[in-house]
């Protein structure tokens, strides 16, 4: 008995031993003591990822009173630590050299030239993360007249959002990219002259948020290709068939979605698909386009299972791209995914490094996502803008037939690469502006080495940017006297040619000219309820004076008849003003309840 009572005590003692759990505690700054958020944490004992916190803090449980982490952000060199966790770590991590080479760069989505950084960085709150979107503010145009911005054709937002509200879920702020809600529309095309790749118009008008401030819409619309004329295609199909892909609004939504495409290929084009998950491999070898049946045959047999080497799958992807690349051809891998690749840390740097190699050689990547979460948009999003292409999100069978089918072009065929628009203010028309939407990362703000670069636009495409603008006295004399003397801003847009590394550019100087708000054209207004409706799921701090039914207002009247995504618009900002409301309702009574 005296046996077994000693046995179990040991037992239990082992057992509460094991059990027992240790906290380590520190923060990270930089050489001039700055403290680090968002810095990398590898926990070497359980593989396990952390991150620093606003104010470069950090604390982690471990099962073991010493632990070994290692500490890394973009920029800086990496380092071990060995760690005890009876200690506050001190840590201070050294910046690489500007000059250094290979050194991974992510990209900003605007830039305001000789705004430091450190200025920006005092926009920070304290509750965001490394993927929180950062709300542009107010610049003074007559410190920093110029900014610029990456053009591209993603449009995943809008479809994402969609999903959250027909499932009455509240819409994660960091979900809301509002260039990407204007993107999905394709409002206000004008076809360029015959010898322009873009056309691009400007209007000036009153804001309807906020009556002492005006709006600047910038409208830059793409030529077209001629369908006959459009080159060869080598499309790689891509398609993630792990496990986490099994939902009906995953890989059977992709599968239909990529039969869909089959439909419109060519016999001058080839199709090749490779598949990571329960199985990794080449499903199909490259296959001409007049050969449907075989190749809807391996759409069909797609099942899912296993796990996700999405690292191994691209590369798979790109090795045959590259195998079988087009000279003046349409190269490009289309990925299919719910974003949910597992894969570690090395392997996610040599996954982005690898995706900026393939770029330069000329091979585009479309990204298709699936009923994903929100990290796993903004790592999808970032693959795609590292691999010179475009990002949208399919949430049902219609989102599917709009983007491979009815946009078919828009989606596959570039027409210009690294598209960059500068916009250059005069400070005797602008005291200050704002760029509405095109969010930098806090993270991308926050690393004084991330870079702007341009995207990907699709032929046929139109995209519309928008500034809230605060006028100088001058305007207001102009607008009394209905008057127009001098250039408002000037404009540059940078682009290159698919194939061509050559930059080329267009400039256009847009006069002070001012169009009352009632005499825009419909889909003007229209774009001016997707950025209401945008900023209101992101709280924006701007439009405090908006309503929802505001935004209802101005859809209702400006939507086309004819276009089905614009009268669904309505529908779906009548849904989340009801939503909104009802949540806000819960919290308000919530807190009546706790103050009584």
């Amino acid at each position: 008995m005296r046996l077994l009572l000693s046995i179990s005590f040991f037992l239990l003692y082992g057992i509460a031993v094991q059990a027992q759990q240790y906290y380590i505690r520190g923060e990270v700054k930089d050489d001039n003591g700055n403290p680090l958020q968002n810095v990398k944490i590898l926990q070497r004992t359980t593989g396990l990822i952390f991150h620093t916190g606003s104010y470069g803090t950090f604390g982690i449980l471990s099962q073991q009173k010493h632990d070994t982490l290692l500490f890394s952000l973009d920029g800086y060199k990496p380092q071990w630590v060995y760690t005890k966790s009876d200690d506050f770590l001190k840590l201070v991590l050294k910046l690489i050299p500007a000059t250094a080479k290979n050194i991974k760069r992510d990209k900003l989505a605007s830039l305001t030239k000789d705004l430091a950084r450190d200025i920006q960085k005092k926009w920070f709150t304290g509750d965001e993360t490394y993927t929180s979107q950062l709300e542009n503010r107010f610049v003074k145009a007559d410190n920093f007249p110029e900014t610029g911005m990456s053009l591209n054709i993603d449009r995943a937002s809008y479809s994402n959002i969609r999903r959250f509200i027909s499932q009455n879920s509240m819409v994660p702020p960091d979900a809301v990219r509002i260039e990407e809600m204007l993107n999905y529309f394709n409002l206000g095309y004008h076809q360029p002259d015959t010898s322009d790749i873009f056309h691009l118009k400007t209007t000036l008008t009153s804001c309807p948020w906020n009556q002492d401030n005006q709006l600047l819409l910038l409208n830059l619309s793409a030529q077209k290709i001629n369908t006959d004329l459009l080159p060869s295609s080598h499309l790689v199909f891509l398609i993630d068939v792990s496990g986490s892909m099994e939902m009906a609004n995953r890989l059977p939504l992709i599968k239909s979605a990529f039969r869909l495409l089959t439909n419109n290929l060519r016999e001058k084009d080839t199709v090749s698909i490779v598949v990571y998950g329960g199985a990794m491999g080449i499903m199909l070898q490259p296959t001409a386009g007049n050969e449907k049946e075989k190749i809807l045959k391996a759409i069909d047999e797609l099942v899912a299972g296993g796990a996700t080497p999405g690292e191994a799958g691209i590369r798979t992807a790109y090795g045959l791209a590259k195998n079988h690349f087009i000279k003046d051809g349409n190269n490009r891998v289309i990925l299919a995914t719910d974003g949910d690749f597992n894969v570690g840390m090395k392997t996610e740097d040599e996954l982005d490094q690898l995706i900026s190699q393939n770029r330069e050689s000329g091979i585009y990547l479309t990204c298709l996502g699936v009923g994903m979460g929100n990290y796993k948009d903004s790592k999808i999003q970032t693959l795609a803008r590292k691999g010179n292409g475009n990002f949208a999100y399919i949430d049902n069978f219609n989102e599917a037939e709009k983007v491979l089918l009815k946009e078919f072009t828009q989606t596959l065929y570039s027409v210009a690469d690294r598209v960059f628009m500068n916009v250059k203010f005069n400070p005797a028309f602008v005291k200050e502006y704002r760029l509405i939407g095109f969010d930098n990362r806090a993270g991308d703000i926050a690393d004084s080495l991330t870079q702007i670069e341009g995207g990907e636009i699709g032929s046929g495409f139109s995209m519309t940017a928008m500034f809230e603008l605060v006028p100088s006295l001058r305007v207001n004399e102009a607008a009394n006297n209905d008057t127009a003397f001098g250039n408002l801003v000037d404009i540059k847009v940078e682009y290159s040619l698919p194939g061509d590394s050559l930059r080329k550019s267009f400039s256009q100087h847009s006069k002070y000219s001012f169009t009352r708000f009632n005499d825009l054209e419909k889909c003007q207004v229209f774009s001016t309820a997707v950025v209401m409706f945008g900023s209101l799921l992101r709280s924006s701090q701007y439009i405090k004076n908006v309503e929802w039914n505001d935004v209802i207002l101005f859809a209702n009247a400006s939507a086309a008849d004819n276009d089905v995504q614009q009268k669904e618009f309505v529908g779906i900002v009548q849904k989340a003003k009801a939503l909104y409301l009802k949540s806000k309702k819960k919290k308000n009574k919530s807190k009546d309840e706790n103050e009584n």
